[in-house]
């Protein structure tokens, strides 16, 4: 973990109220730290620093995986990094989603944070638009994946072919990504360990539909954003679904109770100052689809439509 996180980070565990965590290093290399922990002085809370990697989610503050869970799978990460690199590799049927994605964003002085970065591509296209950009995901699996990227800048990438069988491609990455500007940190995108207001750019991509209480993660992006000069790019299929979370929490798809209707309407409506959810209001600048594509495997892909929110103030 990079130290100039450690001015940053606060105990997701403690909030609303914000602590500060407090460093131990163990071993490390130059600005980098590779083993240690941080420790909340409030809750007494220790969130392990592994292999470069510091656990800031609140059910695997001890550097382990909360749950063994499909995202933790080889063949999800496979196909996770062709969705995020496919392009650069020049394979076929590759999507053009982050690119189109990273158009969107202007460039802005500050600190960004990517949430659900999976395996990064997003959050190195945003470093290519502001100081410092954090990828954040629950995923030890993507998170491994993106700090080896971000480490040697190239990485050997297993596609599945065929049932067990498997295609090699080596990945380096381009040379115009300044890695030194990318950290990467296992974490909850409903409980941020940024302090409030300190956010210039937030991304949120594919992910609400995925979580169980969706407004929650809005609630986090919001207050982790700057009151001004920020920009939030927010991007999902709202593919709704009872296994992730009870259909009384979805923020669209249904007909009675809390946000009724269309999913992008509602968040829309909350961006704009709708019931004083997320204030300061922001201004929707711009909105649209883009096609992201996933592969299982040679013969298998998913194209989901992926409208996105472009936002600011």
């Amino acid at each position: 973990m990079k130290k100039v996180l450690t001015d940053m980070l606060i105990c997701p565990a403690c909030l609303p109220d914000e602590y500060k965590l407090k460093e131990e290093v163990v071993k490390e290399i130059g600005e980098d730290i590779l083993t240690g922990s941080l420790t909340c002085p409030q809750c007494k809370n220790i969130y392990a620093i592994q292999d470069g990697i510091a656990f800031l989610d609140p059910a695997s503050k001890q550097g382990k995986v909360k749950s063994i869970s499909r995202y933790e799978s080889r063949p999800l990460l496979s196909s996770y990094l062709w969705s995020h690199y496919a392009d650069l590799l020049h394979e076929e049927n590759a999507s053009t989603a982050y690119r189109e994605w990273s158009k969107l964003l202007q460039s802005n002085s500050g600190v960004a944070v990517d949430a659900g970065s999976a395996v990064g591509r997003f959050t190195f296209e945003m470093s290519q638009k502001n100081d410092f950009v954090i990828g954040i995901d629950n995923s030890l699996s993507f998170i491994r994946a993106a700090r080896e990227l971000m480490t040697k800048r190239r990485m050997t990438i297993s596609l599945y072919q065929e049932g067990n069988l498997t295609r090699e491609t080596v990945f380096n990455l381009p040379e115009t990504w300044n890695t030194n500007k990318v950290e990467f940190i296992v974490g909850d995108a409903l409980a941020l360990p940024f302090k409030s207001d300190t956010i210039s750019s937030l991304a949120s991509l594919n992910m609400i539909d995925k979580l169980p209480v969706p407004i929650n993660h809005l609630k986090e992006m919001n207050r982790i954003a700057k009151e001004k000069n920020a920009q939030f790019l927010f991007s999902d299929p709202f593919s709704w679904s009872a296994e992730v979370a009870d259909e009384k929490d979805w923020l669209g798809g249904k007909t009675s109770g809390l946000y009724t209707g269309r999913g992008k309407k509602n968040i829309i409506d909350m961006l704009q100052g709708k019931n004083n959810e997320l204030p300061p209001e922001w201004r929707i600048e711009k909105q649209g689809h883009v096609w992201w594509k996933i592969r299982t495997h040679s013969n298998h892909f998913e194209q989901i439509k992926s409208c996105y929110i472009k936002a600011e103030r």
